[in-house]
């Protein structure tokens, strides 16, 4: 049995979904868009240099998860998909996760974007599990908090072994495993696979990756 594990966010998309999700609150007028957007940008920049405080982050991004009902939530995704996710999408990352698919791998996408973001997207993607940070719910609408452990840095090992756990697999189930992703915040899932690839990865990664002599990939052009 083989496992191949994605990131999602500048590694099968061309960008950052959940990004792109707060600059699309603030154009749609769901949220207060000056102070939004300076805010979204300030995280990002946090994150890109391995500095995000991500409890904050999480409190920030899903606070208008909280705030907006769920049938508008809903309707802004759908949007959201087809304006700005559909030119997100890699046709090379397409093709990388049919492959895997196609060779009868166990596949994932492991992201620490939250599910509400990025469900569709792994569906959009061909890719039925999903481990992403779990946004809260009660009697079906968003509490703003975060259910269980965040899929950030060590987050998303601790989360794939729950998952590979619920269905009695562990990391030995499999002779061989991939997991590919663009940051240095995933070093520790990188770290813990047979098979780490970086794609188009942040100067940090890059650098790891040929002291490493991981392979380095583009999937984009």
């Amino acid at each position: 049995m083989k496992l191949a594990l994605f990131d999602l966010d500048n590694t099968l998309l061309h960008g950052d979904s959940d990004h792109a999700w707060g600059e699309f609150l603030c154009e749609r007028g769901a949220v207060d868009a000056a102070e939004y957007q300076a805010r979204n940008n300030e995280f990002f920049e946090h994150y890109k240099a391995g500095t995000l405080d991500n409890a904050a982050f999480l409190r920030f991004v899903l606070a208008p998860l909280a705030a907006i009902p769920r049938a508008e939530l809903d309707k802004l995704h759908e949007d959201f998909m087809q304006t700005r996710i559909s030119k997100m999408m890699l046709a090379k990352g397409k093709d990388l996760v049919r492959r895997h698919i196609e060779d009868g791998e166990l596949v994932a996408i492991v992201t620490a974007t939250n599910a509400f973001v990025t469900g569709p997207i792994a569906r959009a993607f061909g890719v039925s599990h999903l481990i992403a940070t779990v946004p809260a719910q009660e009697h079906g609408r968003f509490t703003g908090e975060v259910r269980g452990t965040p899929a950030f840095k060590e987050g998303k090992l601790i989360r794939v072994e729950a998952w590979l756990e619920s269905m009695a697999l562990n990391w030995d189930s499999f002779e061989e495993s991939w997991f590919y992703s663009d940051s240095l915040n995933d070093l520790p899932m990188l770290k813990h696979v047979t098979h780490p690839v970086a794609i188009d990865p942040d100067t940090t990664l890059h650098a790891h990756a040929l002291a490493a002599e991981w392979p380095v990939m583009s999937l984009r052009g």
